[in-house]
């Protein structure tokens, strides 16, 4: 029996998934506790609020100010609300901002990235002059003005994220199109009469999947960490949701920080943790599936 045979059964699929899995945990351990991580804190998004102790908006569940105790792990706040309740919540709206934001930006810069990397000619040009003037621009502060204009909520973040994700994504994905784009088997599907969309989506997306998967996961940690400093500066989402951002660069924790550091140390060490992961994470899938790195 052949290999190719062998792995055409579901068993020999399994063992194959099985091998892959158990040399990604080997050679890249701190992808699998970014992986770990990651897992964790897309569980808290969907169930956290499920499962907390007390209700994030409760005010004067225990005494105001408080420092860790049994009852209260991560202290609580100026109101008396409980900080470890308000920290898991608070995974939810990175979960929705950072997964929402990050599928419009890969969505649109797939589509984009494509289309120009494909046709080529003047309109590339024209897309990517206006690409260069996009990128000229800090993100953080082009995502600012926008909020500023548009108001502070989580649709408007999860926009506005979105959209300034576009311009450097779309580059990338137009330069593996380029690169793929003069292949043999594109120029076989040429000849043989297939249309412009049945090339791309036949033939050259699926050879652009790696790094957009790469995009992404790194995306992620990016939007977690644009979101929380949105809400640092108080243009994030309104209270009384809880943001990471906001319970680190809030009034009270400012003016309380002197006295019950724990109100900015454990909302920080989550999102400090969420974004480490994820990067960590996309740069080892940067390395399993570059092909370039594959073979050394």
């Amino acid at each position: 029996m052949t290999a190719a045979a062998s792995l055409s059964r579901p068993g020999g699929r399994v063992r194959s998934l099985r091998r892959s899995l158990w040399r990604f945990l080997r050679k890249q351990p701190l992808g699998t506790f970014g992986a770990v991580v990651v897992v964790v804190f897309i569980a808290l998004g969907a169930i956290g609020p499920y499962i907390v102790p007390f209700d994030t908006s409760a005010i004067a569940v225990g005494p105001r100010l408080s420092g860790p105790t049994l009852d209260h792990p991560f202290g609580t706040d100026a109101f008396g609300r409980d900080q470890f309740s308000r920290v898991i919540v608070g995974a939810r709206l990175s979960v929705f901002i950072g997964f929402g934001a990050v599928a419009i930006g890969t969505g649109a810069a797939t589509i984009l990235g494509l289309w120009v990397g494909y046709v080529g000619g003047k309109v590339d040009i024209v897309i990517q002059r206006v690409v260069d003037g996009v990128m000229a621009y800090p993100p953080l502060v082009l995502a600012l003005v926008a909020v500023a204009v548009l108001g502070p909520s989580a649709l408007n973040v999860t926009l506005v994220l979105g959209v300034l994700m576009i311009a450097a994504n779309s580059r990338v994905v137009r330069g593996s199109t380029l690169a793929v784009k003069e292949s043999t088997y594109v120029e076989a599907a040429r000849v043989v009469g297939a249309n412009t969309p049945r090339v791309i989506v036949r033939h050259i997306l699926p050879n652009v999947v790696s790094p957009l998967i790469v995009i992404a996961t790194v995306s992620l940690g990016s939007v977690i960490l644009a979101e929380g400093a949105l809400s640092f500066l108080g243009l994030g989402v309104p209270p009384p949701t809880p943001s990471w951002g906001r319970m680190i660069g809030g009034e009270e924790s400012r003016f309380y920080f002197a006295t019950n550091p724990s109100l900015v140390l454990f909302p920080g060490a989550a999102l400090t943790l969420v974004v480490f992961a994820f990067n960590m994470f996309g740069d080892s899938l940067r390395d399993v599936l570059d092909p370039r790195l594959r073979g050394e």
